[in-house]
This record gives C-alpha cells, structure tokens and sequence, in this order.
C-alpha cells in the first residue's frame, strides 16, 4: 500500500499549499513541479530505481525545514513513501 501512503502525504500537501503559507512564488512553483512529477510516478507505477526523484523532494525538505516546518515534515514522509516504493 505504499502508492496509497504516498498519495494521503500529497492529499496532505496540497491542502496546506491551500491554506496559503508564506510561501514566495518560485517556491510555490517548485512545489507544484515537485508534485507533478510525483504524481506521474504514481501515475506510471514505474518500479525503476529513479533516485533523482527523492533526491529532488529531500532537496525541498532542505529547503523548506526552517521557515516551513509543517510542509518540511510532509516531504519528509514523502520520502518515505518513495522509499517505501522503491523509488
């Protein structure tokens, strides 16, 4: 079940996207991108050992972690969920 772990955390990321952190609009941007692209893997249920992937949302937990905890904490579990996928 871990495709569906992983679908909840971005459910979860989206809503707090929603409720409009102070958030720049590049990083705004990136995290939509971010999202579109773990949502095509969703989509394609891919098994390949992609690591840029991961790579890309543990570099927005960096850069979230400080001022964004709440949303830090999300991609964090997000990562998990790839993990967990073998992504």
């Amino acid at each position: 079940m871990p495709a569906r772990e992983l679908q909840q955390q971005l459910n979860t990321l989206r809503e707090q996207l929603e409720q409009n952190p102070p958030l720049t609009e590049a990083e705004r941007e990136d995290l939509h991108l971010l999202m579109q692209q773990i949502e095509l893997e969703l989509d394609l249920e891919t098994k390949t050992k992609d690591s840029s992937l991961a790579d890309n949302v543990n570099l927005a937990v960096d850069r979230f972690e400080i001022e964004h905890p709440t949303l830090a904490g999300t991609l964090r579990n997000i990562v998990q969920a790839l993990g967990n996928m073998g992504i």
